[in-house]
């Protein structure tokens, strides 16, 4: 048996019921495969890959709080430090009921590799809790966030663990969450990205993973010989990346025709109405059904089907796992060039390896929602210089950093042989950096 083999079996082992978790590790393991071949009793006398799979340091804990009837309410919170190799922990802390331990290390674990690609100097780590926000008051909010950082402050620090938003934890979470950091340590510190204005946040972060997506789609679709303007693309979602992947791929020249939520989809022939789906999700904080009453000529339908329609490109922005097998036979079968995923894996392996079996080009999540996490790092810089940058100067540098992930992950292909293929592309080049700076540190 191989040592990917026998790794990837080790990690099924000891870690039951958390097939996220399995999944991420097999589909980064498997692309790794010419590297790992290539340097195997290196990597087998250092157990390199056990070290790669294996969190530095897992926290679960309990989160009680006071909800507005004055009933006690207690939920779990998680934070998975995975890798500090190249730099402190970074990661999102995700708030939704579908939170558990397997979710947050396949998260961390794509994060090591993500993190890597954007070429700044962060390790990799994610967190959260199976709060969920949604219909619940400011107060409640707060409360939450207060007890939640009450116990998750003892594990974090500009120099350790910088967490940021993720699903359900967006300005006003990370407000109350710096907030309650601040009055514990006594200390005004870059310990959180994502932050207001006002209190240290960067220009461009909100945007961010939304424009970093259309920066490596557009980058990619030139290096095949392509132009993005004048496309029709698909986003799913309506969250934070969906909204400004559609506002900027409008502003590319393309045309995005659906968006999603948790109960349904939306198609509208004209193109989405950035303005109408903004005021929708970020200021009413509705359901899609009520984009109609701003645009008559578009169609609501409930459940899934925003893969059925067609397209050029495909750009999954919504959750984990959401784009299936079949969705990907009715996307070849539509004639669709192009996938680059905006969120964690929303793509399962059996689409994923269809879709480059009929050369549909593929870009994972891990290069192509990078955006988000590189301007946090931004962020972190400004922070430490006591600084702001401008919109422009920030998304000149997202910019940058995305193409260069594009070149690196193409680079790396063609090195090993698998032009073409931005899977392992991308989890080439993210682990030799990690890989690396693990050797080089010993056995720690």
């Amino acid at each position: 048996m191989s040592y990917v083999d026998e790794v990837y079996e080790s990690v099924v082992a000891k870690n039951p019921g958390q097939p996220e978790f399995h999944q991420a590790v097999k589909e980064v393991l498997d692309s790794l495969r010419p590297v790992i071949d290539a340097n195997e009793q290196l990597y087998r006398k250092e157990a390199l890959l056990e070290r790669i799979v294996e969190p530095e340091r897992q926290i679960k804990f309990r989160v009680p709080w006071v909800d507005d009837k004055g009933q006690v309410q207690v939920n779990v919170g998680y934070r998975v430090q995975f890798n500090s190799a190249i730099g402190p922990y970074k990661g999102g802390l995700r708030l939704h009921p579908s939170v558990n331990i397997g979710i947050i290390k396949f998260l961390g674990f794509e994060q090591i590799f993500k993190n890597s690609l954007t070429g700044l100097p962060i390790g990799g780590a994610k967190g959260g809790s199976d709060f969920d926000p949604k219909g619940k008051s400011d107060r409640e909010v707060m409360a939450f966030c207060q007890s939640f950082m009450t116990e998750l402050y003892k594990y974090i620090g500009p120099d350790t663990d910088v967490p940021a938003g993720d699903i359900g934890t967006g300005a006003r979470e990370i407000g109350y969450m710096f907030g309650q950091y601040k009055k514990i340590r006594s200390a005004y510190e870059g310990v959180l990205t994502g932050k207001g204005l006002t209190f240290g946040g960067s220009l461009a972060r909100t945007e961010a993973t939304g424009y970093g997506l259309l920066y490596l789609t557009e980058e990619l679709l030139k290096l095949n010989g392509i132009e993005l303007a004048g496309k029709t693309c698909l986003v799913s979602g309506s969250g934070n990346v969906a909204i400004y992947a559609i506002e900027k791929a409008h502003q590319l020249g393309a045309k995005v025709v659906t968006c999603s939520d948790s109960n349904g989809w939306v198609y509208d022939p004209d193109g989405i109405d950035v303005a109408a789906l903004k005021e929708i999700k970020e200021v009413n904080r509705a359901r899609l059904t009520e984009y109609k009453k701003y645009r008559p000529n578009s169609e609501y339908h409930e459940g899934r089907g925003v893969w059925g329609i067609k397209a050029d490109i495909a750009l999954p922005c919504a959750t984990q796992n959401e784009l299936h097998l079949d969705d990907a036979k009715q996307l070849v079968a539509n004639g669709v060039i192009a996938v680059c995923e905006g969120a964690n894996m929303p793509t399962t392996l059996e689409a994923t390896q269809y879709l480059q079996e009929n050369k549909v080009i593929f870009a994972p999540g891990k290069a192509a929602n990078a955006g988000g996490v590189a301007t946090s790092a931004l962020e972190m810089s400004q922070n430490s210089e006591r600084l702001s940058w401008t919109f422009e100067e920030v998304d000149a540098k997202l910019k940058d950093i995305m193409v260069n992930i594009t070149h690196n992950m193409d680079d790396a292909a063609k090195r090993y042989g698998f032009e073409g293929n931005y899977v392992v592309g991308a989890n080439i080049a993210g682990f030799e950096k990690v890989a690396n700076a693990m050797l080089a540190q010993g056995i720690v």
